[in-house]
């Protein structure tokens, strides 16, 4: 597109609309925005559909579980009369107070009395606080609330996020109350969220309520659905961006929402305080340094913590870039030997195993951190990154440095 001058309001309101287009705070908030995940959507709108099941997404941190949740409306059918509520639950929830979230937030999204109780009534007579009044007999008050309010509705969901950080008791409750839920026809469908490799991080021993609970894992996205949240973006702002550098953000995002967003979001607003519609490398370099700065606090305080060291040349940053380069198996984690290669890379220099063995070995513990997880036996550990935000942010320092990745 080329270079073009803009009149000052033009350009405010291109750097402000430019916010709105990359969210890295914040889950996509509409469906043109949100891209990729089809079987993940498909599957979740087949349990919606399907009366007594549930769900449960989960997946690493920052892979877009709450963006999904907050587009999934838009992928029914219309016109259907859906009511669909999202909560985000803490350590400090519990059953009760989770449901008081729910049906709180059932009255706000209407911002009316919503539900009718009697037969053919079109009055809507509804307060939320009426539901749960008393600590006593909460699962049942609860089930008789969810089978008046689902006989106003279509289709009812309710969204459970974060549903990892609540204590293991209130989960156990959800578990035992969705395995029971499934035996009435009750039309509402329960979808919980949550960080895990599976189900059996979030439900634990409660695995026999997977009948009544269906498992979407949600994955990195691929390197084409990280294209597609990049070029959506220019062309709602109507940029563009040379094809090197879109390749290099596909490569450094490595498959997680959160810094596509961030870096695309410095590269825009860097060009076009240049007076640019167009994404140069520059930019680009640029962004990176501006990504780095606004990374997450505990993600740049974790780093820092890891490579710190009072000895001169010593090689915790390096060993650690090389980490984050080694090549992963399904489950993210990879061997020793698959730092070598990378080292090389990095350093210009061949290193044997026991060369970095005991920096991989202090990166599981404590005082760097536990900025990696060490699983297996000895001669047969296996690493992997404890925040797969961290990942990303790793590569992007290695770049600021000059490294070759």
């Amino acid at each position: 597109m080329g270079t073009e001058l803009f009149d000052d309001d033009r350009f405010f309101q291109l750097s402000i609309l430019a916010a709105q287009v990359f969210t890295p705070t914040t889950p996509v908030p509409e469906r043109d925005l949100f891209s990729g995940r089809r079987d993940q959507i498909r599957r979740v709108t087949d349990v919606i559909f399907q009366r007594g099941q549930h769900a449960v997404i989960f997946g690493d941190r920052g892979v877009g579980k709450t963006s999904l949740a907050n587009v999934l409306q838009s992928f029914l059918p219309k016109p259907l009369d859906v009511s669909s509520t999202r909560v985000n639950s803490d350590g400090q929830d519990t059953f009760m107070s989770i449901w008081q979230k729910v049906f709180n937030a059932m009255n706000l999204i209407r911002n009316e009395n919503i539900v009718g109780f009697m037969p053919n009534a079109n009055t809507k007579i509804f307060d939320a606080n009426s539901f749960i009044v008393s600590e006593e007999s909460v699962p049942e008050q609860v089930r008789q609330a969810l089978i008046r309010i689902s006989a106003a509705f279509a289709l009812t969901i309710i969204i459970i996020d974060e549903f990892d950080k609540l204590p293991d008791t209130v989960r156990s409750l959800f578990a035992d109350f969705i395995k029971s839920l499934s035996d009435y026809d009750i039309n509402v469908t329960i979808v919980l969220i949550g960080v895990g490799d599976s189900i059996e991080h979030l439900l634990e021993q409660h695995l026999s309520v997977s009948r009544a609970l269906v498992e979407i894992k949600m994955p990195r996205m691929t390197l084409n659905e990280t294209e597609q949240i990049v070029t959506t973006g220019l062309g709602r702002l109507g940029m563009s961006i040379d094809e090197p550098v879109l390749e290099k953000i596909k490569k450094m995002s490595m498959g997680l929402p959160y810094y596509t967003h961030l870096i695309s979001l410095h590269a825009t607003r860097i060009a076009i305080d240049r007076n640019s519609l167009n994404i140069t490398k520059d930019d680009l370099n640029s962004a990176i340094a501006k990504s780095i700065e606004d990374a997450q606090h505990s993600i740049r305080s974790n780093y820092h913590k890891a490579i710190r060291s009072a000895v001169k040349d010593n090689l915790f940053e390096d060993v650690l870039l090389a980490c984050a380069m080694a090549e992963v198996n399904e489950l993210g984690e990879f061997p020793a030997i698959a730092v070598k290669e990378p080292m090389y890379k990095v350093t210009g220099r061949t290193y044997q195993i026991p060369g970095y063995a005991k920096h991989l070995a202090e990166f599981s513990e404590s005082k760097r951190g536990n900025i990696i997880i060490k699983t297996g036996e000895r001669k047969f550990y296996r690493y992997k990154f404890s925040d797969p935000l961290m990942q990303p942010f790793i590569i992007m320092r290695g770049l600021q440095r000059g490294k070759d990745i």
